[in-house]
């Protein structure tokens, strides 16, 4: 790439010292990034008409701050490891669970010291996303958001999430239709992924007479509809009898015969406790239980809780590595089917 050095041949400055303020004077402005290439030390000298030995001895000094390095037969670029300036990184999630914790612990983990994160909480409020916008006006180099709002909020979220810059606007768990022109996302595809993994766990459905669902509609923090939409599609093609309940709660009726889908931990409690009351009921073997997102809790539980979950982790990962590589892309994130003696 061409950079744009400020070299004064009247200075009494040394040049090699001047190509070495300019570089990190350009990182410090945010123009040239980690891991970007910079010009071989023939190609600058010759656009600069500096002796090689000064840009040699310039880069020398820039490689030993750890500022920049070389790669064999590749050229010289900017160190990921450089002291210099950091990514300032807006971070927006809807809620905070054990499971956005792994996204985030694994986004921070991931970008070690290369950043400046300010993260808020908006509790799928629009409101409160508006007013954390509106305080954090500064400029940032990534705006990291996970758009989740109540569904009477949904236009106005999205609408307000395009005011900012799309080529520095990274989408997490969730994938806005009309936005293919950002920067960045790694999303769920809530309908494809639930109707492909109770495809491949249909097996292991088919000694049930009846799959319930329970999806918390009145939850504080709503879950996509469009987990209804992949879970109705499989049961329809499938053939299952099946209906949708809003919670567990100690008067519903539990029988032989049915498998539970739970995603909130509360129910999965509840529905345990319930199933071993119950003397003529049998977890795992003449009644189902099926839960969303992993835990280490669900590893043990019950001798086991079967379990459909994406990977939380990865996807932080991937969000750091779009911000590290200076590449956006559009990911969709894996989800898998951890089987265990609960189905």
């Amino acid at each position: 790439m061409k950079l744009e050095l400020k070299i004064d041949q009247n200075s009494s400055v040394p040049k090699y010292i001047q190509i070495v303020k300019s570089i990190k004077g350009l990182i410090n402005l945010g123009l040239l990034k980690y891991g970007e290439k910079i010009p071989s030390i023939n190609n600058l000298s010759e656009e600069y008409y500096l002796s090689r030995d000064t840009v040699e001895k310039a880069y020398n000094i820039l490689r030993k701050q750890g500022i920049i390095e070389s790669v064999r037969g590749k050229g010289y670029y900017i160190s990921n490891h450089s002291e210099l300036r950091k990514y300032r990184i807006l971070l927006l999630f809807n809620k905070l669970s054990s499971y956005k914790k792994e996204i985030y612990n694994a986004f921070v983990l991931r970008l070690e010291d290369r950043a400046e994160i300010s993260f808020h909480v908006y509790h799928c409020e629009f409101s409160l996303f508006k007013k954390l916008l509106e305080q954090n006006k500064k400029e940032y180099d990534y705006y990291v958001v996970m758009p989740h709002f109540k569904k009477e909020c949904e236009k106005l979220g999205k609408n307000l999430i395009l005011t900012l810059p799309q080529h520095k606007l990274i989408l997490l768990d969730s994938f806005i239709e009309g936005m293919d022109d950002i920067f960045g996302t790694v999303f769920q595809d809530f309908r494809k992924d639930i109707y492909e993994a109770l495809k491949f766990l249909k097996p292991k459905l088919t000694k049930y007479l009846k799959i319930r669902m329970v999806f918390p509609h009145n939850s504080l923090y709503p879950y996509p509809e469009t987990i209804l939409e992949g879970f109705k599609k499989f049961a329809g093609e499938e053939g299952f009898q099946f209906d949708i309940l809003n919670e567990i709660h100690s008067e519903l009726k539990i029988s032989s015969g049915e498998v539970f889908i739970v995603i909130e931990e509360s129910d999965l409690v509840q529905l345990i406790k319930m199933a071993r009351e119950d003397n003529q009921l049998e977890i795992g073997k003449n009644f189902g239980i099926l839960s969303y997102n992993e835990t280490p809790l669900k590893e043990v539980l019950q001798k086991g809780i079967t379990v459909i979950s994406t990977d939380f982790s990865k996807m932080g990962e991937l969000a750091a590595d779009m911000i590290i590589s200076n590449e956006g892309n559009h990911v969709k994130n894996s989800f898998n089917v951890i089987v265990r003696n609960s189905l």
